[in-house]
Order: C-alpha cells, then sequence, then structure tokens
C-alpha cells in the first residue's frame, strides 16, 4: 500500500505559512507546517513521505543547516527552497546538497505546484530505491562468512578455481557455496550479483 505524502512546510513567517498552505490544501495536498527548523526536527521520522518547502533564512538554524542534519539521518524528503533571500552561493550549495529546487519569494502558484508534484516523484523514487537496496541487504545478512569471501571474489571476475586456489579449499567446495550464495541472494546470474554487490558497497560506504 502507498503510503501518504505529506508537503512539510517550514518557514518562521506566520502569514507565509498560512498562504502556503492554503494553495497547497486547495491543490489536494496535505500539508503540516513548522515555525522552525527544530520543531520540525522534533517531529521529524525516517518513515516520513513526501517532500519539505522550506525556507532559507530563520533564527537558530538556516535552511541549509536543516537540509545537512536532515542528509546526515538518511532523509528521502527531496527539499525545494523558497526564499526571498536566495544568493548565488546559497543556490548553488542547496543543489548541490540535493534540493529540488530553490524558488524565490514569492513564486508563482503555477511553478510551487510543479516543483512540488516533481519532489513527491522524486520521494516515490527515492523510496522504492531504498526498499529494494534494503531486501538485498537483507539476503546478505544470510550468508556465512564463507559465502560472503565467495560472492567478493565472485564479483571480482576469479574463477571457481581461482577461488578455490585463494581460500585453500577445492573448486568443488567453492561451487557449493556459490550455488547457495547465489540462492540467498536471488541472483540469476553473475551480472545480477554484481549489480547487487555494488548496491551493498553504495550501502557501506554511506
Amino acid at each position: 500500500m502507498t503510503e501518504i505524502q505529506t508537503v512539510f512546510l517550514v518557514d518562521d513567517d506566520q502569514g507565509m505559512r498560512d498562504s502556503l498552505t492554503l494553495i497547497l490544501e486547495l491543490a489536494g495536498y496535505r500539508v503540516k507546517s513548522f515555525s522552525s527548523p527544530k520543531a520540525f526536527l522534533a517531529a521529524f521520522s525516517t518513515g516520513d513521505r513526501g517532500c519539505i518547502l522550506l525556507d532559507q533564512r530563520m533564527p537558530e538554524m538556516s535552511g541549509l543547516d536543516l537540509q545537512s542534519v536532515l542528509q546526515e539521518r538518511g532523509c528521502l524528503l527531496p527539499v525545494i527552497f523558497l526564499s526571498a533571500f536566495g544568493d548565488v552561493p546559497t543556490t548553488v550549495r542547496a543543489i548541490q546538497d540535493g534540493a529540488i529546487d530553490f524558488l524565490e519569494k514569492p513564486a508563482s502558484t503555477e511553478m510551487l505546484l510543479q516543483r512540488v508534484k516533481m519532489a513527491l516523484v522524486e520521494n516515490q523514487r527515492r523510496c522504492e530505491e531504498a526498499a529494494i537496496k534494503e531486501a538485498i541487504l537483507e539476503r546478505f545478512r544470510q550468508l556465512t562468512p564463507r559465502e560472503i569471501e565467495v560472492l567478493n571474489l565472485t564479483t571480482k571476475g576469479l574463477t571457481n578455481k581461482d577461488i578455490a586456489r585463494q581460500l585453500g579449499i577445492s573448486p568443488r567446495t567453492v561451487e557449493n557455496h556459490r550455488a547457495r550464495m547465489m540462492e540467498k541472494m536471488g541472483a540469476g546470474n553473475l551480472a545480477e550479483l554484481c549489480h547487487m554487490a555494488s548496491g551493498l558497497s553504495t550501502l557501506e560506504s554511506g
């Protein structure tokens, strides 16, 4: 079942929050608004689905600072900056750090809704990708230490004989380990296994 997506609005201007909330709700979106980044962080969960409309200049914590904290927490919510103070360095940093866009206030209703729609599609893509990676990681956790060794060497291009020589076991034993490893990983061929291993490397490096 697809989880309900929410537009999370973070802006210290009450009038702006009220105006944006009205626009978004009239367009059919569910909206939750917050007067500060800290208030948002207090309610934030990594399981949240949707996107964030984020002001840049706010007391105590800027929009860019909040974006950095959310990245550290593994947030999958795409960010759209909406600020009256959008200088070039700020905009560049926001986009480089993964923001969908940096809009200047007052943004047109049409552009705002277009960006929100795009951000929600991106959130769905990120969630689906994360679910696939988690499924692969769960399969990987079922492998024995020896099967992990065989996986690593197999995806480096070594033959069964090469692996047997390196691990000090027979080629037949390698074949058995490899067959069980492929079955547990749900890989139909070497190409699929290499793709899965690449995803595992990304998770480990992250």
